[in-house]
């Protein structure tokens, strides 16, 4: 039995531990959600180590991860620490090994199916009741509404940020820089929202805040990828996109696409109000000339 493909089941280990727990007897639950809760550390120590910490027998390690589809705990072991070394890839690593025996097509072919695969994974595993429990989080006027992302993602955040402002009021941006941070959360309650975006190589910026976020009693709504940025400890809410593509970089596209889905989703919910802050929104911008339209 060889190592399972992750990347063609589009599913991380953490994920498969998710899956899987129903199908476990209860000591292998108990295992499951030890595991779960001290991901991925848990799994770095031995089999006697990983037994002891969660108070169950070495055998029951083992079979737990045959159950899972490895050929054992070993197997399970290697299979985590490439999702680890994946988590640190640097562009040059990702180009030389997407590089390597690519298929003599175009690269707007290759890059094309890529992407439609991303998007078409990324919206199949996602759980629709929990999708809609985040939109109508995001439509309730008694919660603020905050973003934020690294170096890459805050442009997600931006955007989210942008279009969530014509939708509904209270919405804010967070920039990734600490001195900005204290005013921010002086204006964050219990039971608002913060959506945060973090992919490979996660940022510790990120994790900073979020974990600040979470302290104030903010809902942490992450988007993150298939190997789960270390926030997701914090998060009610996480939704992992497929961003891998035939380039040193990866790709924001399922992001983009899973945050216009939300906002169409918040406005269905408040389309009422939403219609008539748009209508407001478009008489200032007249009156401001702000678009060229017709003479």
């Amino acid at each position: 039995m060889g190592v399972l493909n992750l990347s063609a089941t589009a599913k991380s280990i953490e994920d498969l531990l998710r899956i899987t727990i129903e199908n476990m007897t209860r000591t292998e639950r108990n295992l499951s959600t030890h595991v779960l809760r001290n991901y991925p550390m848990a799994l770095m120590g031995s089999v006697n180590h990983i037994a002891k910490a969660a108070e169950v027998s070495a055998p029951t390690v083992v079979r737990w991860a045959q159950k899972m589809g490895f050929s054992g705990f070993q197997e399970l072991q290697t299979a985590v620490r490439g999702e680890l070394e994946a988590r640190l890839e640097s562009p040059l690593a990702k180009h030389d090994r997407w590089s390597h025996d690519a298929p003599d097509t175009h690269i707007l072919n290759r890059f094309a199916d890529a992407v439609l695969g991303n998007l078409k994974t990324t919206l199949a595993q996602i759980d629709h009741a929990e999708f809609d429990a985040v939109t109508s989080l995001m439509a309730d006027p008694t919660r603020k509404v905050f973003a934020t992302g690294g170096r890459i993602t805050l442009a997600m955040a931006e955007y989210f940020v942008t279009q969530m402002k014509v939708v509904r009021p209270n919405v804010e941006l967070l920039m990734p820089v600490s001195n900005t941070w204290p005013p921010a959360l002086l204006e964050m309650s219990e039971g608002d929202i913060l959506v945060a975006f973090d992919i490979r190589r996660y940022e510790n910026n990120v994790l900073q805040l979020v974990e600040l976020a979470k302290e104030q009693g903010a809902e942490v709504i992450l988007v993150t990828d298939p190997w789960v940025s270390p926030a997701a400890a914090f998060a009610r809410y996480r939704f992992s996109a497929q961003i891998e593509v035939p380039s040193a970089w990866d790709s924001t596209v399922a992001i983009q696409v899973l945050v216009e889905t939300m906002l169409a989703g918040v406005q269905s919910l408040t389309w009422e109000d939403t219609s008539q802050r748009m209508q407001r929104l478009e008489a200032l911008y007249a009156k401001a000339r702000f678009f060229r339209g017709r003479k």
